[in-house]
């Protein structure tokens, strides 16, 4: 891979980042229920999708997705049913400012949150399809493609790590500065209406669109 074409795709990955989607919408959500230090372990779960993602589009099973309505619908309906889950929880999640929901929760657990940043972006094939349609433009076949889908990765990581920061710190931030249990309680119905949004949305995306 030339430095040109790794700069292009550089540029293209703050793009794919930082759109909205599943993965930001649970990188928000957790940074409200959490707080940055605990919700950023959320972070660490979506990366580790995306590089299964990756590594599905590498294998050239990403193809088997596009091709296979069974297997599409499959992961689809997994991916919806989850994200619905998600928000079902969300709305039940406890109207508690972090600060009193840290001394009063229930114990923290790291697994669970990595879990379920995982989930969020494994099990949804648009994600899967996009890397299928976008990486192969980036790549140089008359070189050894193993490490063109390291430095692909590596730097669909780092830049994905930049946004899901970003989008946690900014809904850790407001969860500071409200105190009141009736906004907190609006905050997270909120998010639970979105992931709810998003498994439907999810739920009638066909690989032909």
């Amino acid at each position: 891979m030339s430095l040109s074409t790794w700069l292009a795709f550089f540029v293209a990955s703050w793009a794919i980042s930082f759109s909205p989607g599943p993965g930001a919408l649970s990188a928000m959500a957790s940074g409200l229920k959490y707080g940055f230090k605990r919700g950023y372990w959320n972070i660490f779960g979506l990366e580790i999708g995306i590089l299964c993602q990756l590594l599905v589009v590498a294998l050239g099973l990403g193809a088997l997705l596009a091709t296979s309505e069974t297997a599409f619908s499959i992961v689809k309906w997994v991916g919806a049913i989850y994200l619905i889950y998600l928000g079902w929880k969300q709305f039940r999640t406890d109207a508690m400012p972090v600060a009193v929901q840290a001394r009063t929760a229930a114990p923290f657990h790291f697994r669970e949150v990595v879990a379920r940043g995982f989930l969020v972006n494994i099990t949804n094939p648009k994600g899967t399809m996009f890397l299928l349609a976008v990486v192969p433009q980036f790549l140089d076949l008359s070189h050894p493609l193993a490490m063109q889908y390291v430095i692909i990765g590596a730097t669909l990581c780092f830049t994905d790590l930049v946004a899901m920061s970003c989008y946690t710190s900014l809904a850790s931030r407001i969860l500071g500065l409200l105190r009141k249990p009736g906004h907190i309680r609006w905050l997270n119905r909120t998010f639970g209406a979105m992931f709810i949004l998003a498994g439907t949305v999810l739920a009638s995306f066909s690989h032909h669109k």
